[in-house]
């Protein structure tokens, strides 16, 4: 969770209130607090050893479990109290705001996901042999319920956090993520089932394809983060071949983040496209540092091998299977709407759509950012080149969705100068952003 600024801690403090207020209501009768007491230690003990998910923070636990079985044993009281018991798990990490909102959120889940087993025609007590299949529609009710209220609480307070890299939906976690949820919440109506059979032994029985649950959610989890490792690898080894290029890529993947998710691209392909703009540049590795860090015009030769980048970066990823559909980005980002690009010449709609995005965000943060031959230019003056050449350079719906989330979002340059000893020289006389056109003067402003 990033620094929480007034509004994101406005918000906690409504949901925690909002927590305290569905549990101080009550009412506290009609349930057994021993079922409270025994699925509350099953909650604690899920918690406690909860799977990471990626560098930044973000967790997993089988918690719902837990839940989803008070539902049915305790009703939306019994459940919310349940819940209320994630502020008991050990394990280190949380900080006191975020373990507090994790538990105000999950008391929360669970005691909408209650009243939506009611709602449903739901009969909260120990299920019989004749309550089946009746209850199962209730229960997937409260399953929804219980997951959609999770992941709409986390959602808003990484919104209101700015911490879009953190969000589920940025590693494209969010469809397996629910599916995991919903998946293991049916593990809370077997608890149920068993209670009538086993009483407080039902939650032990139901460990077991608990802890392969974990197992199998740090395997995936594992591989995300080894996916991650991947790509900051590459990135690093690019960008230590040039100092005014360091942090570009990472900033071109969070431009076309905020230009695939203002578009409505689904969470999947957004996941996709942030890959694409942390590896767009990756084939700069082929290119002689000396042409990188060039602060005078190319000679022909040097200009040829610049242009041969995209092609030499999907020589270099072509294998890495997780990337799909940003292997295209990654192509063809330095192709133009009017056709003069490379390295094919496509024009309009043959360019791959996460080409046409990457253009976008790569030509602003080239903008936007010192290089050896000029200065940054200041944000407004990099809106205005974008507009200027959409239409000939850029896909003009992709500037309109850049610019909008710009003006939402804002955007913070990267911090730097020229160094001691490096003198700027003119742009492109032509005013190309990405100095693609051939002038008088060819750069390697973002080539």
């Amino acid at each position: 969770m990033g620094k929480l600024s007034r509004i994101a801690l406005l918000y906690i403090g409504a949901v925690v209130v909002a927590a305290v207020a569905v549990v101080a209501v009550g009412p506290f009768g009609g349930f057994d607090w021993r079922q409270v007491g025994v699925l509350g230690l099953l909650l604690v003990a899920c918690e406690s050893s909860a799977t990471l998910l990626n560098s930044r923070g973000l967790t997993w636990s089988a918690n719902s479990i837990a839940s989803l079985a008070a539902v049915v044993l305790c009703g939306p009281v019994g459940a919310a109290l349940v819940a209320c018991c994630t502020l008991l798990g050990i394990r280190r990490g949380p900080k006191p705001a975020q373990r507090l909102f994790n538990t105000a959120m999950y008391t929360l889940s669970a005691y909408l996901a209650g009243r939506a087993f009611l709602l449903f025609g739901g009969h909260v007590g120990t299920p019989g042999p004749s309550s089946f299949p009746g209850i199962i529609g209730s229960f997937a009710a409260a399953a929804v319920v219980h997951v959609a209220v999770n992941f709409a609480l986390v959602r808003g307070v990484f919104w209101l956090t700015r911490d879009a890299e953190s969000a589920p939906g940025r590693l494209g976690l969010d469809f397996k993520l629910w599916l995991t949820d919903l998946g293991y919440g049916a593990f809370g109506l077997l608890i149920a089932a068993l209670w009538s059979v086993l009483g407080p032994f039902a939650p032990v029985l139901v460990l077991i394809p608990v802890i392969v649950a974990r197992w199998a959610v740090a395997q995936f989890a594992a591989q995300q983060r080894a996916y991650e490792a991947t790509v900051s690898a590459l990135c690093q080894a690019v960008e230590t071949k040039d100092f005014y290029t360091r942090g570009h890529s990472e900033r071109v993947s969070r431009g076309s983040v905020m230009i695939a998710t203002e578009i409505g691209m689904r969470v999947e392909r957004v996941a996709a496209i942030r890959y694409a703009g942390m590896l767009h540049d990756v084939g700069k590795l082929g290119v002689p540092t000396s042409v990188l860090q060039k602060r005078s015009s190319l000679t022909d030769d040097e200009y040829a091998a610049i242009q041969l980048h995209p092609m030499r970066g999907i020589d270099i990823v072509r294998e890495i299977g997780f990337l799909d559909e940003a292997l295209a980005g990654i192509m063809h980002h330095h192709e133009r709407i009017d056709g003069r690009g490379y390295p094919m010449g496509l024009a309009g709609d043959e360019i791959p759509e996460f080409a046409r995005v990457l253009s976008v965000a790569d030509a602003f943060d080239a903008m936007t950012s010192d290089r050896s031959y000029r200065g940054a230019r200041p944000v407004p003056e990099a809106v205005a080149e974008l507009r200027k050449w959409a239409g000939k350079q850029f896909d003009p719906a992709f500037v309109d969705a850049f610019v909008a989330a710009i003006e939402r979002d804002g955007w913070s340059p990267p911090d730097g100068g020229i160094p001691a000893g490096g003198q700027p020289v003119a742009a492109a006389a032509d005013g190309d952003p990405a100095a693609d056109a051939v002038g008088p003067l060819r750069t390697i402003e973002s080539l």
